[in-house]
């Protein structure tokens, strides 16, 4: 069944035409495209015999404006190394499940920002270009997809939290969808 987004952005009107099932597929094969990538990079690091972010980290020149922040991550392997670890394994579980959709691709999302953010070689305009692009890399087009992803609650397909959503706590307790769907 086609049907026809109409949205104001910018000011200025547009429209698209869309098949629902084929909107759907495209959304949960995105889904589960991001699942892998997290569920990959989590135990590839967990199965490498000695991994820390101490190596990534002690990359980041100090011209990087986030430099005290990424100094201080390096300062601290004992926690950011399993947030890395596992915090990827559960993101890409919850993005793969549908389960606390929302909050996973929120956490993902702000973690690619981060390796994003950590590409930067100097300020932000003598920074440019960034590691694997000028401005936009993969760690950037991943983020894109997840804030999206969970702006559109793509749990909710195929997905854990279409289950969730309709127990009787989510309804007595609608704040709980936003970090559902």
């Amino acid at each position: 069944m086609s049907q026809t987004l109409e949205v104001e952005l910018f000011g200025k009107t547009g429209s698209i035409q869309y098949s629902e099932s084929g909107l759907g597929y495209a959304i949960l094969a995105l889904r589960l495209v991001m699942a892998w990538t997290f569920i990959q990079a989590g135990l590839d690091k967990i199965l490498a015999d000695s991994w820390s972010s101490s190596g990534f980290l002690s990359g980041i020149p100090e011209a990087n404006p986030f430099s005290a922040l990424f100094q201080f991550f390096a300062a601290n392997p004992a926690i950011v190394d399993p947030l890395v670890m596992y915090g990827q394994i559960l993101i890409g579980l919850g993005l793969l499940l549908g389960a606390a959709f929302r909050f996973s691709a929120l956490m993902g999302g702000l973690q690619m920002t981060l390796f994003w953010l950590a590409s930067f070689k100097a300020g932000f305009m003598s920074g440019l270009p960034v590691d694997h692009g000028f401005v936009v890399n993969s760690n950037l087009v991943y983020a894109a997809i997840l804030f999206g992803l969970g702006a559109l609650g793509a749990g909710r397909l195929v997905g854990v939290d279409q289950h969730i959503e309709e127990l009787e706590i989510v309804e007595k307790n609608s704040w709980l969808k936003y970090v559902l769907g």
